[in-house]
């Protein structure tokens, strides 16, 4: 007979509790509580760097019934501050799995909650805004979570890219996996160019999801991973054809080494950002961004390109945006979230620098949006002198 399921409790800093049971790791953590709206990919989410500082819900009722393996990883481990699911799936049953999700959340010390009404705590977060919360399983007296959770740090105003970039330079070689998007592989590299001649790409790590880097050295490029704190001048020592801004977690204003190196960087060498990079990139031209009631998180965000008319669904994960107050002259809107017409997307007038609010990456999903990557690789070629 198994042992019964052992409490675990979520309290808001409005005074809501919800009372569960425990999944993954025992302990207690404090974050912003917030929801993502996939299906799945709840391995991608739990590895994203983007979560640092975030109690995740999953709105989908389900989750875990296809495990976890070692492939889908986006980043060394996890980064979040815990998860939180309506069920976890008795079994797990898939060909690549390796493990069940309650197993890797333990290994990973992930405190987790399973079993509380997840609509009615996502309705609460859309109508009152993503809150403050901790997640015990060792205190479950409701008035001492509540304190908790009202004395824990906000998101605004910290810098959390220090917690999850990386410290040193690394050359990155993994590509696409075989079974996964075959025509960028096969179309993108010439076999004929030697490695050394290949458009270099420097990725600006903020906190960086690996599908990223798979994408570009799947297009053909050498791909060097720096810090993102590392300064403009140490970058250009690497001779980039191109400089890649990253997404990662929290509040872009108060990270101004990296508005400094990217204003430097504009003009020099073609540049690309995707969430935080695009918010970075908007804040180096002079932007403001503000935070969102409860941000943009889920697989199914739709977006219009205004140059084409077309929509994309797009894979998003932020809480932050650029304001349209203030947009300085050099920057032009090229993408709006059609949910709430924030801008998705810019592009700047002078240097033909640009970044979108999403990720094109998109691990799991969709691929709607891989045109930017071949957009930046034009861009890189470009500048190599390497025949598309």
């Amino acid at each position: 007979m198994s042992s019964p399921a052992k409490a675990a409790k979520l309290a808001l800093e409005d005074g809501t509790v919800y009372t569960g049971t425990s999944l993954g790791a025992e302990g207690e953590t404090t974050g912003e509580v917030v929801f993502n709206t996939s299906m799945t990919g709840y391995q991608e989410i739990l590895t994203d760097p983007s979560y640092r500082g975030q109690l995740v819900t999953m709105t989908y009722p389900e989750m875990g019934n296809y495990g976890i393996n070692s492939v889908d990883l986006e980043n060394r481990g996890t980064s979040l501050a815990g998860f939180i699911i309506r069920n976890e799936s008795r079994l797990h049953s898939n060909y690549r799995s390796e493990g069940s999700l309650s197993d890797y959340l333990k290994s990973q010390g992930v405190v987790g909650l399973a079993g509380i009404d997840t609509r009615a705590l996502v309705r609460r977060i859309r109508s009152e805004g993503a809150m403050r919360g901790v997640l015990s399983t060792t205190d479950l007296d409701d008035a001492s979570l509540v304190a908790k959770a009202k004395a824990s740090p906000g998101l605004v105003g910290r810098d959390l890219v220090q917690e999850v970039m990386p410290t040193q330079l690394e050359k990155w070689t993994n590509e696409l996996d075989d079974w996964t998007i075959r025509e960028i592989r096969e179309a993108a590299k010439d076999k004929s160019i030697d490695d050394e001649s290949r458009p270099h790409v420097v990725c600006m790590d903020f906190g960086m999801k690996w599908n990223i880097p798979r994408h570009l050295r799947s297009r053909g490029n050498r791909v060097t991973i720096v810090p993102g704190n590392l300064p403009a001048d140490e970058i250009l020592k690497l001779n980039p054809d191109g400089v890649f801004l990253s997404n990662g977690p929290g509040d872009p204003e108060p990270l101004t080494y990296a508005h400094k190196a990217i204003g430097e960087l504009l003009g020099q060498v073609p540049v690309f950002g995707i969430c935080l990079g695009h918010q970075l990139l908007s804040v180096a031209c002079g932007a403001k961004t503000f935070k969102l009631k409860f941000g943009h998180r889920g697989a199914n965000q739709p977006v219009l390109d205004l140059e084409t008319g077309k929509v994309e669904i797009t894979s998003q994960n932020h809480g932050f945006a650029v304001d349209d107050q203030g947009l300085p002259d050099c920057l032009e809107v090229t993408h709006r979230n059609l949910n709430d017409d924030t801008i998705a997307g810019i592009r700047h007038k002078d240097t033909g620098a640009f970044a979108v609010q999403y990720h094109p990456e998109a691990a799991a999903g969709p691929h709607d949006s891989h045109y930017l990557f071949s957009r930046f690789q034009e861009q890189l070629n470009e500048k190599c002198g390497v025949n598309a």
